[in-house]
């Protein structure tokens, strides 16, 4: 979320959604978006320097790949990951990425008025962590059961604070959603708007038309139907899972101020909900016989998570990946829309003090999570660059699979190794109340199942069947 943690008057930890304070210093969220923003530039301009722009048929260059890595794959041994056959190419852009993360996120806690010192002291070892996250993911039986880095991060912080407790010397870097936000800044650049016109009206049927059902729904059922006591639980979670799972949950948070336990409890349940849909639904498909641009339209509008989508698609087949993988992202552009919404529900209904008689704009704006804008920006900007010409097509494309794809990688392995620094198991029993939080995440899903199955059959079989040919080739 967007905030420091404050004392409630029933002494429960609340993250509040960061906005400027007395001293007028910025926010977490506007240091998300300055510091994604100066990512996105400073890659940009690089590949814009290196490419030959008097040849427009030139190939697009991104002098910052070799300097960017993450660990790779291995079988038998794990030091294969940074280091193979005398080649330690890997190991030094690891090392570098870490260095820069550590520059980055280090002028935002200086804006921030934070210490620096003990930042700088934490961070390495919180880099450590998703390194060897990073690693475990790679190895290649591991690979194969599609058990991916963020269950890893997790686990590892998990096991951390759940036995000899999160080190007090190791707090001042773990800044969950400050990483995140981070990346989703980031992330904006890869959710190009041109996507749009490739899937055309069945994609924004199935994305943009069940979603909201399924969001409002399910919020119905956990408060008129099981009864959840929290209102800010409930929506984090029917988020969650409608929309795109941990990158709405964090955003709807942010924009209800919902405490960082309920925060977890919805991740932890949309991770192990991931990973079964993804290993369990495409061998549904296969079994059923089911038309495969409906299956993986399918499992776009219901994986939570966009690598485990891209995953999913892949198993079903090459050809099909393009549909399920674009299915989500216009489902991810929904991540401002929801959280705005929420935000707005939040401050006229929810929040309001009954005492006034309307609310103001400056509240709403307020409570809203300005780090949306920044993902929001980059979507727009690098949309327009990437149609401009095949050549600014080629840029971005050079800049977002050598550089910032990457990066926001990390960036998100990090907050995932926070998340579990900042797990307590006894915590998360606690926020469950009773087993209500997990009955709800598993009739939302349902529900959510059943709707996008219905909508991917009507728009592909029935009112726009021609697309099918057009988005599988």
């Amino acid at each position: 979320m967007t905030g420091e943690p404050q004392q409630t008057s029933n002494q429960e930890t609340e993250f509040v959604t960061s906005d400027p304070t007395p001293d007028a210093r910025l926010s977490e969220d506007w240091w998300a978006v300055i510091l994604g923003g100066a990512i996105l530039a400073i890659t940009f301009t690089a590949v814009l320097a290196a490419t030959n722009q008097k040849d427009s048929d030139s190939t697009a260059v991104n002098p910052l790949r070799e300097w960017i890595q993450k660990p790779a794959g291995w079988q038998a041994n794990p030091v294969e990951s940074l280091v193979k056959a005398g080649d330690a190419k890997v190991l030094v852009g690891t090392l570098c990425v870490g260095i820069l993360s550590l520059l980055f996120f280090g002028c935002g806690i200086v804006g921030m008025r934070q210490p620096l010192g003990k930042f700088a002291a934490a961070f390495p070892v919180v880099f450590l962590l998703a390194t060897l996250a990073y690693i475990m993911a790679g190895q290649a039986a591991v690979k194969l059961s599609h058990l991916g880095y963020p269950l890893w991060a997790i686990l590892l912080g998990l096991m951390i604070s759940n036995t000899i407790g999160t080190p007090e010397f190791l707090k001042p870097a773990v800044k969950t959603e400050f990483y995140i936000k981070t990346g989703l800044v980031i992330f904006g650049a890869e959710i190009l708007f041109g996507k749009l016109l490739e899937l055309g009206k069945p994609g924004i049927f199935i994305a943009w038309v069940v979603t909201p059902i399924v969001l409002i729904t399910t919020y119905w059922f956990g408060q008129k139907i099981l009864g959840i006591a929290s209102r800010t639980l409930n929506i984090t979670i029917s988020a969650d899972m409608s929309v795109c799972g941990v990158s709405a949950a964090i955003a709807t948070a942010a924009a209800c101020r919902a405490k960082k336990e309920e925060l977890t409890t919805a991740v932890a349940m949309s991770l192990m909900f991931t990973v079964i849909m993804m290993v369990a639904m495409p061998v549904f498909i296969e079994e059923v016989g089911m038309d495969k641009t409906v299956g993986a339209a399918w499992m776009g509008g219901t994986i939570d998570a966009t690598g485990a989508v891209a995953a999913a698609g892949e198993a079903l087949g090459e050809e099909y990946l393009p549909v399920a993988a674009t299915i989500k992202m216009i489902q991810n552009i929904l991540i401002g829309v929801i959280a705005f919404g929420v935000s707005v529900y939040w401050t006229l209904y929810v929040d309001r003090d009954t005492s006034q008689q309307q609310v103001g704009l400056s509240e709403i704006w307020r409570r809203f999570p300005k780090f949306i804008l920044g993902f929001i920006a980059a979507s727009i900007v690098f949309s327009w660059i990437y149609e401009q010409s095949p050549q600014g097509a080629s840029m971005v494309s050079a800049m977002i699979g050598g550089t910032t794809k990457i990066l926001r990688g990390w960036f998100f392995c990090l907050a995932f190794v926070c998340i579990g620094l900042e797990t307590n198991f006894r915590e998360l029993r606690r926020s469950l109340q009773g087993g209500k939080p997990l009955v709800l995440y598993l009739c939302g899903q349902a529900l959510n199942l059943c709707l996008t199955l219905l909508m991917a059959w009507l728009m592909f079989k029935v009112v726009f069947p021609e697309a099918a040919d057009v988005l599988a080739k």
